[in-house]
């Protein structure tokens, strides 16, 4: 008789589901077999190693899968861009295409394509093996670009690495914006002038958005091309590899955004005709091979063909980069038929009715069984909006094995209250449950917004909360009642959500210090301009302004939560829920947490039972070096008074003016 699979066991509600559960687990140990055989998922996924361009003791060999190709020739700067016998592919079976050249044929930094001729048609093609692919400045048309430097990057720096038991703090960023001038940044800025920034704010993790090359700079990277290329437009991948190094010296993780749900269109630079048969790479059935809302491409993870091109890119980007780990994007709309658009999911039926994309499911199990393997203190985080039940749980369990789920629902939250509720009537009940309501056998990583909330379209949380009056109010000497209820909330708002975690929290660039600006990258409706694809650095540096005080509380806040010990394994217990005072306290070890979010009542002697003990106040979000009112004396000792019909509790009384948030300490974790 069949096991039953713990997370069925960890779930009764799962019961009915059991039988569909398990048919997926042993789908995925039949694929894995049928992909391996006796060899590991490790050991198969080196598609990288074989496919694509390689230097080797006798000269060049390239490769690439096309099997509806009738004839592949290399065209570039070796040969005037013109076909020729020398550089002319043959098949060698299997769909596969090879062609071995002397040492001399190619010199590195060379351009080329693949010229392919197939029944009807031929066209100039990138190969999708590629690992440096360059725009030509003058004609803007893309390139394979021959990359084997004499002296190729070595990772030597000392590694410092993450405490297991530490939450993630993620530090979401972009190479091109990370610049204050109107243009494009490059990794070697990023690296001398960004990473020390976040190091010192204390994130121990970077999240790098747009890495895979993408034809549209304002796809934000989400239109990839060519997958195992890194974005030449922010420099070198030997730069972007000495970024990766010096970040591991300075204790920080560096995850990937890893766009695997969608490929781009375009057929030139991208996998959309690349033999000439448009289902390659993706579906054969025209209903599914294009997203109805992404205008993109839909990968046929039923071919093991395609598997092993994305389980090659995994462990490629690990093995020859060393990243840390991914962010999957847009796993809702992989594991869903329906891309999960117009889906309520109210119910466990919604996540086993037979809308779910049973092949989806299998690669992307296969994919965090294999990142694993490559690196067992390897990162994967899910991008999944549905709540699909197992999707952080380990594959053993019957789970599809990501690390974190993202917790969509809280900035979401976040906004509609915002935008939909005046101050005194924010709930704390409604709050605690909103940033404490999630599946008690996965980590999440929460966050009050990231890069989706800070696009043209939407709004940043300070600049709902303060709008154009931040153009013209935010110099410390300047007191305006919306800016100051704005930094207010701001500071109250991201406190309760980092606080609040059971696995991470995460930061998009520039938000930590209230980015006066939306995102919004060059294009033809701004005119191509960059005013908005950038980060203004010079408003936190400048201590004239108050951004640099919003800056100074995010930063006290990230450390707070890095130097308490065993912060996760001391869960969250509420101390005080008063919706009519808007009061909110809850307890994560001898760490205090107090929120009075009235928008102007103060309280003096507000009484909370906690723990016994001496507590200190180590973090006060109306400290005037945080822009607050310095209504509360930092240095008074807290002693808790005995209440004999709470013989393990006492009373500690507060002083607790509006809009404020307090974390005291227990003197005995000094």
């Amino acid at each position: 008789m069949a096991r039953t699979l713990r997370i069925v066991k960890d779930d009764p509600w799962l019961k009915p589901y059991e039988q569909a559960i398990a048919g997926r687990y042993a789908y995925a140990l039949q694929k894995e077999k049928e992909l391996c055989g006796d060899k590991t998922l490790s050991d198969m996924a080196n598609g990288y190693l074989y496919f694509g361009l390689h230097r080797t003791g006798q000269g060049w060999v390239f490769r690439e899968w096309a099997p509806h190709a009738t004839a592949i020739a290399l065209v570039g700067d070796f040969n005037q861009w013109q076909e020729s016998d020398e550089y002319a592919l043959h098949s060698i079976g299997n769909g596969v295409w090879e062609v071995k050249l002397k040492p001399g044929a190619m010199q590195h930094g060379q351009h080329y394509k693949m010229l392919v001729k197939w029944e009807g048609g031929c066209g100039e093609r990138i190969p999708a093996w590629a690992t440096r692919v360059v725009q030509d400045n003058q004609t803007h048309v893309f390139s394979a670009q021959v990359w084997a430097p004499e002296q190729p990057y070595r990772f030597g720096k000392k590694r410092r690495l993450r405490p297991k038991d530490e939450p993630l703090l993620i530090y979401e960023c972009h190479i091109g914006m990370a610049t204050e001038e109107q243009r494009v940044g490059t990794y070697d800025e990023f690296r001398r002038l960004v990473l020390p920034r976040i190091a010192a704010d204390g994130y121990n993790a970077i999240q790098i958005m747009a890495i895979q090359e993408h034809p549209y700079y304002g796809s934000f990277g989400y239109h990839v091309s060519s997958f195992f290329a890194p974005s030449s437009r922010f420099g070198t991948p030997e730069e972007l590899k000495q970024l990766i190094d010096e970040a591991h010296s300075l204790g920080l993780s560096v995850i990937m955004d890893l766009v695997h749900s969608h490929a781009v269109k375009n057929t030139v630079e991208g996998l959309g005709l690349l033999d000439g048969s448009p289902d390659l790479y993706f579906h054969s059935d025209t209903s599914r091979r294009e997203h109805p809302a992404w205008d993109s491409l839909c990968f046929n993870y039923q071919r093991n063909e395609v598997l092993h091109f994305l389980l090659s890119n995994c462990k490629y980007w690990l093995d020859e980069f060393h990243f840390d780990g991914f962010r999957f994007d847009g796993v809702t709309s992989m594991i869903y038929r329906s891309h999960g658009l117009g889906e309520s999911f109210g119910s466990y039926d919604g996540y086993y009715n037979l809308n779910q994309d049973g092949d989806a499911i299998c690669y992307l199990t296969l994919a965090n069984k294999l990142i694993h393997q490559v690196n067992p203190r390897a990162i994967t985080i899910a991008e999944e909006m549905s709540g699909m039940p197992g999707l952080a749980r380990p594959f053993k369990d019957g789970g599809i094995g990501f690390d974190y789920r993202l917790a969509m629902g809280i900035p979401d939250f976040w906004i509609k209250l915002i935008k939909e509720q005046p101050d005194e009537q924010w709930k704390p009940g409604a709050i605690w449950w909103e940033l404490t309501n999630r599946r008690a056998d996965e980590k999440t990583i929460s966050y009050a917004e990231s890069h989706d909330q800070a696009l043209v379209g939407d709004k940043t949380i300070i600049f709902r909360l303060i709008d154009a009056d931040m153009y013209w109010h935010m110099n410390k000497d300047d007191h305006h009642a919306a800016v100051e209820r704005g930094m207010a909330l701001h500071k109250i708002i991201r406190l309760l959500t980092a606080s609040t975690v059971n696995g991470g929290y995460l930061n998009f660039m520039g938000n930590e210090f209230g980015h006066p600006e939306w995102i919004d990258f060059p294009r033809e409706g701004n005119g191509w301009s960059y005013k908005y694809a950038r980060r203004q650095w010079s408003l936190t540096d400048n201590r004239d302004l108050k951004y640099h005080e919003l800056q100074a509380f995010d930063q006290a806040m990230i450390h707070l939560i890095r130097q308490t010990g065993h912060f996760l394994q001391q869960p969250p217990l509420q101390r005080c829920l008063n919706d009519g005072d808007q009061i909110l306290a809850f307890q994560r070890g001898n760490l205090l947490f107090v929120f009075n979010l009235h928008p102007f009542q103060s309280y003096s002697d507000y009484g909370i039972l906690t723990e016994p003990g001496c507590y200190r106040t180590v973090l006060d979000s109306d400290d005037p070096a945080f822009g607050g009112f310095n209504l509360i004396d930092d240095k008074v000792r807290h002693f808790t008074q005995e209440d004999p019909l709470y013989p393990h509790l006492g009373w500690i009384k507060l002083y607790l003016p509006p809009r404020t948030a307090l974390v005291l300490q227990r003197e005995t974790d000094r």
